[in-house]
């Protein structure tokens, strides 16, 4: 077997397994699952910015306090 053949078979695997609904740690092949990853990293960034800007606001209200 060589390299392209073996390159062509992990894709048609992982072709599958996205068909199947599984999302793959790899670059999607499908419109669905690019989507998804997008989606999903996307919420990351933003459940991180909300916990900054969390931790930001009670850090100032304890600095406030002290303040008072």
């Amino acid at each position: 077997m060589n390299d392209g053949e073996t390159v062509l078979r992990r894709w048609v695997k992982q072709l599958e397994q996205e068909r199947g609904g599984s999302t793959p740690a790899s670059k999607a092949l499908t419109p669905e699952q690019q989507k998804s990853q997008e989606l999903e990293a996307r919420i990351n960034r933003l459940e991180r910015e909300k916990a900054i800007l969390k931790k930001a606001t009670v850090d100032n209200h304890l600095n406030l306090q002290l303040l008072s």
